[in-house]
């Protein structure tokens, strides 16, 4: 049997990477993990509780055991926590083992998604809305040297599905 092909989803958070991860993998006719999900299943806690209680080191390295050991039997999608590629070598492990998707954002966009989710995001919920802007433009740019390793970088406001998939199909054939 010829080896499951992988396809990860990165971004900062509130890019779009789990909903365009699903809709990529549909029209693919692939599997679709969302790495948070795979995480808080094995846990048994949400990320927020796993940051409260046991802080970003511990989150960080959980992150990097589980994507590494995903049980992956099929052709999958998996859409990867906005952190995950600065860590761990693992944006390094992702363009090892699979084609990688950045969905790139502004800090002044990714603010507009972001600004009523500060209680569910664990790196913003100590953020004044008024500084949301400058924190994230401040994270963005620390993470954009990983983020830059993608395979595929498009523009997340405007995505296409269709014109992705076709681009996809195109970079695995090669």
């Amino acid at each position: 049997m010829p080896q499951s092909r992988r396809i990860y989803i990165i971004g900062f958070m509130g890019s779009g990477k789990t909903t365009t991860g699903k809709k990529l993998a549909a029209g693919l006719h692939w599997s679709f993990i969302d790495l948070d999900r795979a995480i808080e299943d094995t846990v048994g806690k949400t990320i927020s509780e796993i940051f409260s209680e046991s802080g970003e080191e511990f989150f960080r390295k959980l992150e990097a055991e589980i994507l590494r050991n995903l049980d992956i039997q099929r052709d999958i999608v998996v859409s990867v926590g906005g952190g995950a590629p600065c860590f761990s070598d693992n944006m390094d492990f992702m363009n090892k083992t699979g084609l990688v998707i950045y969905l790139r954002m502004t800090a002044g966009q990714l603010k507009s998604r972001l600004s009523g989710e500060s209680d569910k995001r664990p790196l913003l919920k100590d953020i004044a809305v008024k500084d949301m802007q400058t924190y994230i433009g401040k994270k963005l740019s620390e993470r954009e040297k990983y983020y830059n390793q993608a395979s595929i970088i498009i523009d997340a406001i405007s995505i296409n599905i269709k014109t992705l998939i076709n681009r996809v199909k195109l970079k695995l054939q090669d």
